[in-house]
């Protein structure tokens, strides 16, 4: 990863650069910033929902607090009133150097420390929790980075686009239920905190927003993320089309019989034992049959992914493995 250019100011473009300190504050802000809605620039300006997301957190004295987007520093100053430290990643320079001059010659310019650059491509310090007023193009990365650190935040607090956080929470047989589903809710809990309408901003956002708590899973599942995320992404290409046809198609069979050729190397290599290649043709032929097997003895040929739950999907990758089949 690129390591993040630190600064004098912040990183991370605020999704919806929070104002906690009403209508005059927002037009001051409003004078001299021109909010970039295509980064998801939109003012918080409803100070009970901003302190509502500061108090879900629960931080504690002694917690380091990693804000994605902290805009002009409105929700930042709040939580720097509870934390020992704030990370505050920010894309926007013009945002980064408000949030300077906020706590410039102040007692909270010390426990603040501030990243200019993408998120994405930051490597991370250690922290207890994080706090995000999200921007919607990295909704989906940021959730995921998260959940991959090595030492993940106890806590994550997350506004989103409404439809996104309800994409989190789906249960099988939702309309909105999907591979983002499944993924985050094996290794996390989410639940729903707010609600919080779109004229609770300025300018609006064109959709509704909501706030989650993410909580990693300790201990994490004893399975391989690529695996898991290679098998959901087939039974996914088409959420409502059989599990079946998801394994039909010829891209996926080639690279379930690449892995497979990578299987049988590896068996052959920890027996000191040479491995040889069976003709292509028999090779596929041999990886359909497998495929086939495995979806009959479990029952899920004619099932759809929009329908199945973890469990489902546990017993689909375990079946495989027993065969030698793997996704990554």
């Amino acid at each position: 990863m690129a390591k993040a250019e630190k600064k004098s100011f912040s990183n991370g473009s605020n999704s919806k650069g929070l104002s906690l300190n009403g209508p005059k504050q927002v037009a001051a802000t409003n004078s001299v910033f021109k909010f970039n809605t295509q980064l998801g620039q939109h003012i918080l300006k409803n100070p009970l929902v901003a302190q509502g997301i500061v108090d879900k957190a629960n931080i504690r004295p002694s917690d380091t607090v990693l804000e994605v987007g902290p805009g002009t520093g409105n929700l930042t100053m709040r939580i720097l009133q509870k934390a020992r430290k704030v990370i505050a990643s920010e894309m926007d320079p013009r945002m980064a150097a408000e949030l300077t001059k906020r706590v410039q010659g102040k007692p909270e310019q010390k426990k603040l420390d501030i990243i200019l650059g993408d998120f994405i491509k930051q490597d991370l310090p250690y922290f207890d929790i994080c706090i995000s007023n999200t921007p919607y193009q990295i909704s989906s990365p940021l959730v995921f980075k998260l959940l991959n650190q090595p030492k993940p935040p106890r806590v994550a607090i997350l506004m989103f686009q409404r439809e996104f956080a309800l994409r989190l929470l789906a249960r099988p047989g939702d309309s909105l239920y999907c591979r983002l589903s499944v993924n985050v809710q094996m290794w996390a809990n989410v639940t729903h905190i707010m609600k919080v309408g779109r004229n609770n901003f300025r300018p609006p956002p064109q959709v509704e927003s909501s706030v989650v708590r993410i909580e990693v899973k300790n201990p994490r599942p004893n399975i391989d993320f690529n695996e898991w995320d290679g098998l959901l992404r087939i039974c996914f290409v088409r959420k409502n089309r059989t599990i079946s046809a998801g394994f039909k198609n010829k891209s996926v069979i080639e690279i379930l019989e690449k892995n497979y050729k990578t299987y049988l190397a590896t068996i052959a290599a920890e027996n000191n034992q040479m491995f040889v290649e069976e003709p292509d043709n028999n090779m596929t032929d041999l990886i359909k049959e497998k495929v086939n097997l495995v979806l009959d003895q479990t029952g899920f040929s004619d099932q759809r992914a929009g329908k199945l739950d973890q469990v489902d999907f546990l017993k689909l990758l375990y079946a495989f493995h027993k065969v030698g089949i793997h996704f990554a």
